[in-house]
């Protein structure tokens, strides 16, 4: 099929946005169609996975119908199916990848299993038209690391969480300071008027050898001042400990990463560009700090528009049509993976499990 389009449906359930989109190879997304649960988790203040695969079941046909329609594409268009099939929520992710399968053996396209890490590792060649290789900071609910992406597949490890991922630290300080869920867009608002340097917290793993990242001696910081104040608490008060943490992680983050990007450097030389992706990604204050960080270096930043950083099924699709054209396929037989390292060769870290 040397002149036909190459056009490809995505697939996205690892965790609590069910969606579907339609991408082509010129980088046209045609639709991207999102739903979100977070109604439904609210009540619980976080992901409750049995809920969240029972909505990727009722849902999924029905997104799947919508981008087609909102694409104008018809599945004898497609030139493939990809859809998320690890890492994530397993229930979930099984919902996707059975979907895909069956579009795929019904309409006789390939099948394209897509590691949900690399669907936001590679947005920014979707958006930005950033060239291999590049260094990459992904930072998620379920994931903080800092990898150079060498090509389609190719990814080496330089940093990861050894306990809580920041978005999940995010997360958890919402909840204690009752702010709601999703956690990381209420901390990041109700900072916006808080006092940052009012609590002194910890800013982990800074000055430390490597590039690894750590979360949950911060959490319990927040934890223990939350106690303190106890019912006297008001407004001004969660602001002030939102804005305070929010500070301390995203200082702890900029001097792992700035230890990334020299080590990119000495590699790669001068010129290069710093990718952040994923959830976290979507806080602004995280971008202003590492506008001025990359400024410092001399390194390009990109960051995809908020609505490619959160989980989406665009970024599912454009996975696809990267590795369709490096000829990864797979079969029908191909399994769903709870977990699935980006890079499978790093040594393991202490405490991090799945996260790593």
């Amino acid at each position: 099929m040397p002149n036909k389009q190459v056009i490809v449906l995505g697939l996205e359930s690892s965790c609590d946005e069910t969606a579907a989109a339609v991408v082509t190879g010129e980088k046209e997304i045609l639709s991207n169609v999102v739903l979100s649960q977070n109604d439904a988790h609210a009540p619980f203040g976080g992901v409750v996975p049995e809920i969240a695969a029972r909505a990727h079941v009722t849902e999924m046909d029905r997104l799947v119908d919508q981008a087609m329609t909102e694409a104008g594409v018809s599945y004898s268009d497609l030139s493939a199916v990809a859809a998320t099939a690890g890492p994530g929520l397993i229930g979930g992710v099984l919902v996707g990848l059975m979907t895909a399968k069956a579009i795929a053996s019904v309409a006789g396209v390939p099948l394209i299993g897509v590691n949900h890490l690399e669907g936001h590792a590679l947005t920014a060649r979707l958006t930005d038209d950033v060239a291999f290789p590049y260094l990459l900071l992904l930072v998620s609910g379920g994931h903080s690391q800092v990898l150079v992406v060498e090509g389609v597949g190719q990814y080496r490890r330089l940093g990861t969480t050894i306990d809580d991922a920041v978005g999940e630290a995010f997360d958890k300080t919402a909840k204690m300071l009752g702010l709601g869920f999703p956690g990381g867009p209420a901390v990041e608002k109700a900072a916006a008027s808080g006092n940052p340097d009012r609590f002194d917290f910890p800013r982990p793993m800074k000055g430390r050898e490597g590039c690894n990242f750590s979360f949950s001696g911060l959490k319990t910081a927040v934890r223990q001042a939350r106690e303190k104040l106890g019912e006297e608490a008001g407004e001004t008060d969660i602001a002030d400990l939102a804005a305070s943490f929010q500070k301390a992680a995203v200082e702890s983050l900029m001097d792992r990463v700035a230890k990334a990007l020299d080590l990119f450097v000495e590699d790669h030389g001068n010129g290069g560009t710093l990718v952040v992706a994923g959830g976290v990604a979507a806080n602004q204050y995280l971008k202003g700090a590492l506008e001025r960080l990359a400024h410092d270096k001399g390194i390009q930043l990109k960051v995809p528009p908020p609505r490619l950083c959160t989980d989406n099924g665009a970024m599912i699709a454009w996975a696809g049509i990267e590795r369709l054209k490096a000829g990864f396929t797979d079969g029908l037989d191909l399994m769903a993976r709870a977990r699935w390292p980006l890079d499978p060769d790093a040594e393991p870290a202490p405490f991090a499990g799945y996260k790593a």
